[in-house]
């Protein structure tokens, strides 16, 4: 943890602005996976950095109505990225196992189809985690709001283990794409030629990103299941009277109470460092390539092309006063 409460939030917030820059031609390309993977990240890090600016100092519920909104969207997050990168996987494979250009008609199947997974998972993980909920939210000093599941077999089936599943199912897709990749060269090639939404470097980077974005969900969610299951005690499933039993009580945690428990103050700076770590390798592998700086010298272009009209428009204006005036 940094000693300085101000570099956090300042790197989270920034990182929410840097990793939507490619989000305009990731959308004209119709890459519904990638946009989304963009959306759902910006909002983690957004969550997070505003998180750790409200609760810098204390652990004091002053907002309780934004902790129930931000713990949410920690539960809808923690899914919605390997969702993500499992849309930008699974486009990938459908590219280089069928590499033909796409009608209106699958691009609209396609886009529906990702939106399920990049969407619908995350919220039907919303009311999964529900059932599970233990308690309202806690609030830790210095990272701020979270949300409690309640330690019972139940929950990993319901909430726990969705991260590591989605990830599996992305690594086979990732094995699959591979394969057909070192099978299938020559068609590509002519695809990539013919294709200008998306050329071989930007495949080879969202295969990349996705990769490592697979090989950090899996064990990072592996490892804190195995904490869970053998540093705290699994409580048997009685009821849904009994899990939800005083469920407006607020967890309270100071730092220096939070920071002894090793194993809690591992799992509070993962969670809240990866969208972080997410969203700044996006940014390098796509804010900084040659298409994106092709798009800033397009967009420079634009402005100061209105910017010239305008100053000719004004001139024209003033020279028009002044003749009346005349």
């Amino acid at each position: 943890m940094s000693s300085n409460p101000l570099a956090f939030p300042t790197i989270a917030l920034l990182s929410s602005i840097l990793v939507l820059v490619p989000l305009p031609w990731q959308l004209e390309a119709w890459n519904i996976g990638t946009c989304l993977y963009m959306i759902w990240t910006s909002l983690a890090c957004l969550n997070f950095g505003i998180n750790s600016i409200i609760w810098r100092a204390d652990a004091i519920n002053r907002a309780p109505i934004w902790c129930d909104i931000s713990s949410r969207i920690i539960v809808a997050t923690s899914v919605a990225l390997p969702a993500s990168s499992l849309c930008i996987l699974r486009r990938l494979h459908k590219i280089i196992t069928a590499p033909t250009l796409m009608t209106s008609t699958t691009r609209r199947k396609d886009a529906i189809i990702d939106l399920s997974i990049g969407v619908g998972i995350p919220l039907i993980q919303l009311v999964m985690q529900y059932v599970v909920s233990g308690h309202r939210f806690d609030i830790f000093e210095g990272a701020g709001c979270y949300p409690f599941t309640y330690n019972t077999p139940v929950a990993y089936p319901l909430s726990i283990t969705w991260p590591i599943v989605i990830g599996m199912v992305s690594a086979i897709y990732c094995v699959l794409t591979l394969r057909a990749l070192m099978r299938r060269r020559a068609q590509l090639a002519e695809f990539f030629s013919s294709n200008s939404s998306l050329t071989a470097q930007r495949y080879i980077r969202l295969m990349a990103m996705a990769i490592m974005e697979m090989l950090c969900t899996v064990p990072i969610s592996s490892y804190g299941m195995y904490l869970n299951l053998t540093r705290y005690e699994v409580l048997p499933w009685i009821s849904w009277a009994d899990t939800h039993f005083h469920y407006s009580k607020v967890g309270l945690y100071p730092s220096i109470l939070w920071h002894e428990n090793h194993v809690t103050a591992l799992a509070i700076e993962i969670s809240r460092w990866l969208p972080v770590g997410c969203a700044l390798v996006f940014f390098i592998f796509f804010g900084i390539a040659e298409d994106a700086r092709r798009h800033y010298w397009q967009g420079l272009v634009r402005v100061a092309s209105f910017l010239h009209l305008r100053r000719t428009s004004t001139r024209c204006a003033q020279s028009f006063c002044n003749l009346i005036h005349r």
